[in-house]
């Protein structure tokens, strides 16, 4: 499916990318070529193959589902830049 000029500036748009003019036909091509492989890509049979998460075989770690109240404010606030009163102090963001 060739792009055309038009659609290269709109998609330049619609991404807040700003394209010279004298771009468009060279962008047009190339964005036309990606799609013709991706049309490729459609047209390669799948039928059996399994989804893959990954190239390696493996099984990831999972930590123990144990409830906790996290209860060591100390540590904790030792991560914050500014603690204020056994809280995190954080810029106001609303006027």
């Amino acid at each position: 499916m060739p792009l055309d000029e038009s659609t290269v500036k709109n998609i330049a748009f619609l991404a807040r990318l700003k394209v010279p003019d004298e771009e468009l036909e060279r962008l047009a091509s190339e964005l036309s070529n990606i799609i013709g492989w991706v049309e490729q890509l459609a047209e390669v049979d799948t039928e059996g193959v399994e989804p893959m998460t990954s190239v390696v075989e493996m099984t990831l770690p999972k930590r123990p589902d144990a409830v906790n109240d996290g209860g060591d404010r100390e540590r904790v606030l030792a991560n914050a830049p500014e603690p204020m009163s056994g809280y995190f102090a954080v810029p106001k963001v609303v006027e």
